[in-house]
């Protein structure tokens, strides 16, 4: 019962945020290696409750409810089947970082130390359309790389170990996105060296687990204003 408190309340988060509006967006979390618990589709998330949440196999079977899985449950599915350590997937709609996936800009400018440590690059994920296969064939080289995605045209989705740390990446990936538009009416970035990144992992390496891949992702060239 708790992990569906949990679901809800975030619901209910995403929404009084204006990560998602109306309809937008769904949310999941896994309970059991094969089962998950997912938001209905056409329900605004700020009125979601227990009672409208569904459990699916990975197969995207309805096993329990009485409403109609969410029609991008195929993207949850295969971040799930891709990722034994995460338990929670969030896709919405938040603006400044949907912006960034509709202008196709991957968040990938080494700027806020705190963001490069605890999130590294978010790629931008080629357009496709929602609700088919095709989103499944977009994000699959990404899954295993990061747990932010940029969804062009569409919006975003993140995923972790639990929903309360899929939601932080969520917010966590608007609030950076929001920055660095508010930085373009200044003088844009001010990107951080290649020495000053690494000093950065050296000095927090015992306290963040960082892959080589993740730390050489970084586009270190100016955009053209």
């Amino acid at each position: 019962m708790q992990i569906k408190k949990e679901l809800v309340e975030i619901c209910h988060i995403i929404h009084a945020k204006g990560f998602v509006s109306a309809t937008d967006g769904n949310v999941s979390v896994r309970i059991e290696k094969d089962k998950i618990l997912c938001t209905p589709t056409s329900l605004p998330k700020e009125k979601v409750k227990i009672r409208d949440l569904i459990i699916l196999n990975l197969d995207g079977e309805v096993i329990s409810g009485n409403k109609v899985p969410s029609t991008e449950i195929k993207m949850h599915l295969a971040i799930y089947k891709n990722r034994d350590d995460v338990n929670a997937v969030i896709h919405a709609h938040p603006p400044y970082a949907t912006a960034f996936a509709s202008s196709k800009i991957a968040l990938d400018v080494p700027f806020l130390p705190e963001v490069i440590l605890s999130i590294g690059k978010v790629p931008v994920c080629k357009y496709a359309t929602p609700s088919t296969d095709e989103v499944v064939k977009a994000i699959l080289p990404y899954i295993k790389q990061t747990n932010l995605l940029l969804l062009q045209n569409h919006g975003v989705v993140t995923y972790d170990k639990n929903i309360q740390k899929a939601y932080y990446l969520l917010e966590k990936l608007e609030h950076t996105a929001k920055i660095f538009s508010i930085t373009q009416n200044f003088n844009g970035i001010n990107r951080l060296s290649k020495s000053q990144i690494k000093k950065l992992y050296e000095v927090n390496e015992t306290t963040y687990k960082i892959s080589q891949d993740h730390k050489i992702k970084f586009n270190h060239q100016r955009r053209k204003s």
